[in-house]
């Protein structure tokens, strides 16, 4: 969903996607999964309470007459209805529908605590289901080196060099895309990372980032970029700042490539595949990696820990001793004994 679209939502949404970005600083990618969001929840309470079918209302459709009235009568039953939408209909998974419930409580909360247009805020009791706990699923050494050595073409050094990065630095797909030219100090060998919430972190990179970058800003286009993403380090073929859908295609081109297509790699297991990797041989404490990957809370970052642990048992487990038992032995021997 694009600001453009702002318009066509209830004028209470449009002032607290506002509030979301001038005041709590959200990125604009925050900012518009929640107007996504939003805009899908209005729209199947207008659906339900119209007997209208979801494809007679387009992705624009003015909600615009949605006051703060008609905000008013909508229930904690509705908006459980709605997840329950999100659930049989939508198919979505725990964190989409997390992140719809985020979506919704926020707003209801600024419109209760922050602009008191509502006595009560009826979305308290809506409840965040629980995350399913799995171990991150990345790249080995070697098939990191093979989807590196596996770039060719005619942006290769363009694509090396955002592999790398992914690899090495362990940063997200949005901020890849967000770096700036001026965001790298070539002197100290440091990257600024611009992650969530517009939170700024500093990455140092080594010998292989900084090789990869200056090999790419060799042949990175100059003339003809867009005025507007001149200062942008990756360029796509059009002149422009790279797109994150771009970024993932190219990703998903090398994994083929190495015969991982379809196997769920993505551009976000290569930032698991970084942390593993760092933590399995680079001897990284877990505070240094959370710093490093821009966690906000050590919980996130553990879970690389608790992924050591599995490989240590499960290398126990595959000793070719490990079916063996001497305890019916032992225990005739000491019987024997006595």
């Amino acid at each position: 969903m694009q600001y453009s679209d702002f318009r066509y939502l209830p004028p209470l949404v449009q002032e607290y996607l506002n509030y979301c970005s001038v005041t709590r600083g959200k990125s604009r990618l925050t900012v518009c999964e929640y107007a996504s969001d939003l805009r899908l929840f209005f729209r199947y309470l207008i659906c339900i309470k119209n007997n209208f079918n979801e494809n007679e209302l387009d992705e624009n459709y003015d909600m615009s007459f949605i006051d703060l009235d008609y905000i008013s009568k909508i229930t904690f039953s509705d908006a459980n209805n709605f997840i329950a939408y999100c659930v049989h209909v939508r198919n979505n998974d725990i964190s989409t529908r997390s992140r719809k419930i985020s979506s919704i409580r926020g707003f209801y909360k600024f419109l209760t605590v922050n602009r008191r247009l509502l006595d009560e805020n009826p979305m308290l009791q809506l409840e965040t289901p629980k995350p399913q706990k799995s171990l991150p699923k990345y790249l080995t050494l070697e098939q990191s080196k093979q989807l590196l050595n596996s770039v060719d073409g005619k942006y290769k050094q363009r694509d090396y060099c955002m592999l790398t990065l992914l690899l090495n630095c362990g940063m997200r797909l949005a901020e890849l895309v967000g770096i700036n030219i001026s965001d790298i100090d070539f002197d100290q060998q440091i990257i600024r990372i611009t992650g969530k919430g517009n939170k700024q972190r500093m990455v140092y990179l080594n010998k292989a980032c900084m090789e990869s970058i200056y090999e790419y800003l060799k042949v990175r286009p100059h003339e003809g970029v867009k005025a507007a993403d001149k200062n942008a380090l990756f360029i796509s073929h059009q002149k422009r700042r790279i797109s994150r859908r771009m970024v993932q295609d190219v990703v998903y081109e090398y994994l083929d490539k190495i015969g991982l297509s379809g196997q769920g790699y993505s551009v976000h297991k290569l930032r698991h595949t970084a942390a593993t990797l760092m933590y399995q041989y680079g001897d990284v404490d877990v505070l240094v990696l959370k710093d490093m990957l821009g966690h906000e809370n050590l919980s996130t970052t553990e879970i690389y820990t608790h992924l050591m642990n599995k490989q240590l048992r499960d290398a126990a487990k595959s000793n070719p001793l490990s079916g063996e038992s001497t305890a019916n032995e032992t225990d005739n021997d000491f019987k024997q004994t006595e």
